[in-house]
């Protein structure tokens, strides 16, 4: 196993179906906890991040696994991380990019039966056991959010993102949904959303729909350009926060 993975085993695979005796309600809650810290540790010093994410189905060549790839060499030449969930197709591509351009490259990994593994290029990459962990950290470093084609998941992420906003639970950062073609259904039903009153109009601002890799960072690289700050994290040689 190379070093830079850190896996964090999973201990249940299901922790949703009911109430279960209070000693194991405890270790899971406790469990939570020690990935959450784990994650923090790990991706406190990583510096401002622009999160990608898309579909695990896609390969290379395919027309929005390129796309991706160019994203990850765009944020990489804008100086940020590009994070993304750390597995294969859109997830793989945007971090390719980025390695490929010396950019920094990490992910927040998931433990599933399925697709996801880790892709190779990626500095540091940890694997979580609950999603909801993982869209935490996802979210919590990004300065920006750029959403490809994708399925439940990708829409999970996406719109969850978008509530936040919404909410104001997080600052309103810009959300690019790239691939009209793919997308304009969904943003038909924004519009009836918005037509029938359960989200305002002003929601439907709070997204990018482009076709357009430059207009993308454009209006990524405006937002940036206006609002980023950096913000100093030092080390804390007691918390054992080595370089």
């Amino acid at each position: 196993m190379d070093k830079s993975e850190r896996i964090i085993p999973a201990k249940e695979s299901v922790y949703l179906d009911g109430p279960k005796p209070r000693i194991n309600e405890f270790f899971f809650a406790w469990n939570v906890f020690r990935q959450m810290i784990y994650g923090f540790r790990n991706l406190h010093f990583l510096g401002p991040c622009i999160t990608v994410f898309g579909s695990a189905r896609f390969k290379e060549g395919h027309t929005y696994y390129e796309a991706a790839r160019e994203f990850g060499k765009r944020i990489a030449a804008m100086g940020f991380t590009t994070m993304t969930g750390g597995g294969p197709g859109i997830m793989e591509a945007a971090n390719r990019g980025a390695f490929e351009n010396g950019g920094q490259s990490v992910g927040c990994n998931i433990k599933l039966p399925f697709e996801q593994h880790p892709n190779p290029y990626m500095q540091k990459w940890i694997t979580f056991d609950y999603f909801f962990i993982r869209k935490v950290l996802l979210v919590k470093y990004s300065y920006a959010f750029v959403i490809l084609p994708g399925g439940y998941g990708t829409m999970d992420e996406m719109f969850e993102t978008i509530t936040l906003i919404q909410t104001r639970v997080i600052t309103d950062f810009p959300i690019v949904l790239y691939g009209k073609e793919y997308f304009m259904p969904l943003m038909e039903a924004i519009d009836t959303m918005v037509e029938k009153g359960t989200i305002s109009a002003k929601d439907k601002d709070l997204i990018l729909l482009t076709d357009d890799i430059d207009e993308a960072m454009q209006y990524i690289g405006a937002y940036i350009a206006k609002n980023f700050k950096v913000k100093p994290r030092k080390r804390l040689w007691w918390l054992l926060e080595s370089r």
